[in-house]
């Protein structure tokens, strides 16, 4: 496609942001509403048929038999059952206590509920919640823009933490993405192969602990100057017993999924079963609450396959007017370095994930820069780990998407957008410092690669002919070794 047309899907993407910032309607409505005005558009000017539109039933359904699809209401089912269980409430005041003596006990609890919780509790908006509910009751004196700070860096843990949610998502994403790339001119795969999710995992996990590790430091400067505004209640051996039980259950899961023993789906799966368990052996949960949580699950879960379902329609419409290809040969044309272009790039998607949250960004707008910025960078696990850059705009307010979630969800009062600014600023240079890293050092995302298989030596001619005179001698074939 050639012409104004090919540009037609950067117009939708432009009235896709005004009418979510303007209008407050479901992503999934206005994904739908958008594809279809301009799909009508198309038909009208004879760039697209009502035929090829038909393939958007088809193109759901194909998405819906996926077996990695199986993990999204099992992770909202956790992160829902989390918030309504006593298990994050022991966890968080086992922390607290034992890291009392540091002087930011509540932070370093903060970021350790974030930590073992978030990559089993499904999104962003979840760990908001549950860790608002914590939290902000306990902060003492700590003002409220380092309480919102507090809580929305720890909100995001999830999106680099495997086996969170998003994490699989996108795996599943540049596992498309870099199939495409792979039939781009002047990229060629070479002896590597196309990535998965565990690729993806392998690449996060040293730049997420590096965050973490970071964000405790800065968590701890911050917090050690304030003290509870009330005597922290003594943590019983039942609390204790409870947390270091999911604590080890948690860490085996997730070890299990990084070695890859273990799927991810299995993992979100044994976490639900043994949550579920342990609250009717509890009785933690009445007939009521468990009537809740299941309707709370069911409208989540329908609510993001329903934004699936409008990001498909969207991105069919959008590759019907030609504009992915626009991009992409704008893209791979570009007069400027492949770094400097892909820093562009970079910037970019950022500027989306002001706007949008973690599952919108990896529905919508990476499939279509993903093709091309892997072409650019060559390097398809790095360019993965550089797309988690939506984990910084999440940090910057007014729009980011953790911050409103702190601020709407902990009760706090609502500081200036600048003074939330400034206790965000050491977490938001942290985040920067470590993307810079990843994408001036690229080995950084490798240090966890699966080792290739090794490459069976040839045989010899002459070890060949002796099994050859062997075979002949016995009258049965023997088993052929290498050397």
């Amino acid at each position: 496609m050639s012409g104004p047309f090919a540009t037609a899907g950067l117009w939708m993407l432009v009235v896709l942001a005004v009418l979510i910032i303007g209008t407050g309607l479901p992503v999934w409505v206005l994904l739908i509403g958008t594809a279809s005005l301009f799909a009508a558009g198309g038909i009208l000017v004879g760039v697209m048929d009502l035929g090829v539109l038909n393939a958007i039933a088809g193109r759901t359904l194909g998405l819906l038999d996926q077996d990695l699809l199986q993990a999204l209401p099992l992770f909202v089912f956790i992160g829902v059952l989390l918030q309504r269980l006593p298990v994050a409430d022991a966890l968080f005041s086992s922390l607290a206590a034992l890291f009392g003596r540091t002087g930011a006990g509540t932070s370093i609890a903060a970021f350790g509920v974030g930590t073992l919780v978030a990559p089993m509790n499904g999104s962003v908006a979840s760990s908001s919640a549950l860790l608002a509910r914590l939290v902000a009751p306990r902060l003492g004196q700590i003002d409220a823009a380092a309480a919102t700070a507090l809580i929305s860096a720890s909100a995001t843990i999830g999106v680099v933490v495997p086996p969170s949610l998003v994490l699989i998502l996108l795996g599943d994403t540049m596992l498309r993405a870099h199939t495409e790339a792979s039939n781009l001119p002047g990229y060629g795969l070479g002896a590597t192969r196309i990535i998965n999710t565990q690729d993806v995992f392998h690449a996060a996990l040293l730049p997420a602990a590096a965050v973490l590790v970071l964000w405790l430091a800065v968590a701890w400067w911050q917090g050690r100057k304030f003290k509870p505004q009330q005597a922290t209640a003594p943590v019983s051996k039942f609390q204790m017993a409870l947390a270091l039980a999911v604590s080890c259950v948690t860490l085996v899961l997730l070890v299990g999924v990084f070695v890859g023993e273990i799927f991810a789906v299995e993992a979100a799966a044994t976490g639900g079963v043994l949550l579920v368990c342990g609250s009717v052996a509890t009785r933690a949960l009445n007939w009521a609450q468990w009537r809740s949580v299941l309707a709370d699950t069911l409208s989540l879960s329908g609510a993001l396959l329903a934004l699936l379902v409008g990001a498909t329609t969207f991105s069919l419409v959008f590759r019907l007017w030609g504009t992915d290809a626009w991009i992409t040969n704008t893209l791979l044309a570009s007069p400027l370095s492949p770094l400097l272009t892909s820093a562009l790039v970079l910037l970019l998607v950022a500027l989306c994930a002001w706007v949008l949250d973690a599952f919108e960004m990896i529905f919508v707008i990476i499939p279509i820069i993903a093709p091309p910025l892997i072409a650019r960078l060559g390097d398809a696990q790095q360019t993965a780990v550089l797309l988690l850059v939506l984990q910084l705009s999440f940090l910057i307010p007014p729009m980011g998407y953790a911050v409103m979630m702190a601020r709407a969800k902990s009760g706090l009062v609502n500081t200036s957008v600048w003074a939330t600014l400034r206790a965000l600023l050491p977490y938001i240079a942290v985040q920067c410092a470590v993307t810079t890293t990843v994408f001036a050092v690229p080995w950084t995302v490798h240090q966890f690669d699966t080792a290739a298989e090794p490459i069976a030596a040839p045989i010899s001619v002459q070890d060949l002919e002796q099994q050859m005179r062997d075979m002949s001698n016995s009258g049965s074939p023997p088993e052929i070794k290498n050397p």
